[in-house]
């Protein structure tokens, strides 16, 4: 039986991941402790064959924040994670273990244009564009020395995690799939991620108790307006898709400022490329 621990409570994440490996419950044993305080220093996680981390604070609206709140976003993100990978190593005194970071594509920044596709592969050279995505890239820089032959380090850097009850921007999606009768049939495309498929990833890695960065997605990219109309429909209503604006839309996207970036963001092509070979 492998033994797993998931470090962050009620995280979204980590919450879907430990009902999805209920079904396993035979060959899996799944605890769950929480980082908010400093209780977690006192325990031993030697008896673990993979620590699951996804404790950390999720993307908001980082606009308009003081440094304060910054500098909170590394101690969770950057040290937290690395203190804890530190002392599980530590606590292993030589056994075989694996530490799973969640990372995210926001590493490589937010930018998105709804008039040109943006491909990322495997050589492509993070770029945060703010504090939120250094402090998870600055993690993954300080996890990376902790990696050895016994001592395992993933990092995983998903695109939009989107399910049942998932936050952030896929419930802005939900909130419009709600309330418009039609919506822009934009044919953009987007790498996002299932939080079935993510959880069956996690899996696998701990199967594999294997190292390394991976950039788990759907098989296939997403269309804005597609999954908004799925979204409709699923929560029974109907919504029209149209296309003959497209021209005016596509020009917002060159307009500065707010009406520029909202569309872009909502419109925009950002994709993981299913050429690279080490992309799930």
């Amino acid at each position: 039986m492998k033994r797993i621990l998931i470090t962050g409570m009620n995280s979204y994440i980590g919450t879907s991941f430990k009902k999805y490996m209920d079904q396993f419950s035979d060959d899996y044993q799944i605890d769950v402790i929480t980082l908010k305080d400093d209780t977690w220093k006192k325990k031993d996680f030697s008896s673990y064959d993979s620590i699951f981390h996804v404790a950390g604070i999720a993307h908001a609206d980082v606009s308009h924040v003081n440094e304060e709140t910054k500098q909170l976003y590394y101690q969770v993100n950057r040290d937290l994670a690395v203190d804890t990978a530190t002392k599980y190593k530590q606590d292993l005194n030589g056994k075989k273990g694996q530490f799973i970071y969640m990372s995210s594509i926001i590493i490589y920044g937010e930018e998105t244009n709804i008039n040109k596709k943006r491909v990322i592969t495997s050589e492509t050279t993070p770029n945060p564009s703010n504090f939120y995505g250094d402090s998870k890239l600055q993690a993954e820089i300080g996890l990376n020395p902790l990696n050895t032959e016994k001592f395992h380090i993933a990092i995983l850097r998903p695109p939009m995690i989107y399910g049942p009850g998932s936050k952030g921007n896929y419930q802005q999606l939900v909130k419009l799939a709600n309330k418009l009768p039609i919506f822009p049939d934009i044919p953009n495309e987007r790498s996002m991620l299932h939080i079935d498929k993510l959880c069956q990833f996690v899996k696998e890695r701990v199967d594999q108790q294997d190292s390394g960065v991976f950039f788990p997605q759907n098989d296939k990219y997403v269309r804005t307006s597609h999954m908004v109309r799925d979204i409709a429909k699923a929560n029974g209503k109907t919504i029209y898709l149209f296309s003959w604006l497209n021209w005016a839309i596509r020009l917002l996207g060159f307009t500065p400022g707010k009406i520029g970036r909202l569309t872009n963001k909502a419109f925009g092509n950002l994709v993981y490329g299913k050429q690279t070979k080490d992309l799930f």
